[in-house]
């Protein structure tokens, strides 16, 4: 490990401070670094030339880290100074322990799908991204329903009049999909979700699609304005009747450091309070 990026967001008031005493302790390992501001909507940026990672935030700035560290199967080592820190799992006082655990080679990682979007236009791509909680078609305002038509591997799956449709991977079904009414996946299964927002039918469910679907998505004719397709909710693209939006696994996956099924498990117990039975 010689070179490492701090992915600092900006809108946490200690995060600047960490960031100076973790450059300061890689700098006693030999190890250089590079400092990277976000607040939420920063452009993609190449990663290249990186050994690793350091995101210090919640879990968006995880989401932004992993979207562009995956690329080069860079593991990510996310510090939480979020509210929630579902996947941002290293907690603020703990970094220095799992940061030397890390570089001494001997730290878990946690391997998670991530999703590859595309828009087609007239035949031509026009964006892709990748996804490491959802991707969602919606309009700008939410008050207008959008017409959908589905396939999977090149066979119609459904046709939805609905506020919009949330793809998620098992990473993202514990967030805006669950809130939807969507399954909670294990993040180590190779699925990801198909959750309609709202759908103007009763028959339309949630579905968990195997991880060799091809969805294609074609966006037709309504009356929804603005409408968008947002990857991570952190990256809003302008979409409008006849694109097509195809969805797949991604052949590689986001790599998280000091992450585990044990922590996963907990994290679903005690910050969504899934567990069972009520309690007086």
């Amino acid at each position: 490990m010689k070179k490492a990026l701090l992915i600092i967001n900006v809108s946490k008031d200690e995060s600047m401070t960490l960031a100076q005493e973790i450059a300061e302790y890689l700098s006693k390992k030999g190890i250089e670094h590079d400092f990277l501001s976000f607040d939420g909507f920063v452009d993609n940026t190449d990663f290249k030339g990186y050994d690793f990672v350091i995101s210090l935030g919640g879990d968006g700035t995880v989401l932004y880290a992993a979207r562009n560290a995956s690329k080069y199967g860079l593991p990510v080592f996310p510090v939480n100074l979020g509210e929630f820190g579902f996947i941002a799992s290293v907690q603020p006082d703990e970094w220095k322990k799992e940061l030397k655990v890390f570089l001494d080679g001997k730290s878990s990682f946690e391997k998670r799908s991530m999703l590859k979007v595309e828009v087609l236009r007239e035949g031509k791509k026009i964006y892709s991204s990748l996804s490491l909680n959802d991707a969602v078609i919606s309009t700008q305002r939410g008050v207008s329903t959008v017409m959908l038509s589905v396939k999977r591997n090149s066979l119609p799956l459904c046709r939805l009049k609905a506020d919009g449709l949330i793809l998620a991977t098992p990473t993202g079904s514990t967030a805006y999909s669950a809130a939807a009414g969507g399954p909670i996946v294990s993040p180590d299964l190779e699925a990801f979700v198909l959750t309609p927002l709202n759908s103007f039918s009763l028959s339309s469910r949630p579905v968990v699609l195997s991880p060799d679907s091809v969805l294609e998505v074609t966006v037709e004719k309504s009356r929804a304005k603005d409408m968008f397709f947002t990857v991570d909710g952190q990256e809003p693209f302008p979409i409008k009747c006849g694109d097509i939006i195809s969805v797949v696994l991604n052949k590689k996956k986001a790599m998280l450091v000091a992450g585990s099924a044990e922590k996963f498990y907990n994290a679903l117990r005690s910050k969504l309070n899934w567990s069972g039975v009520p309690h007086a």
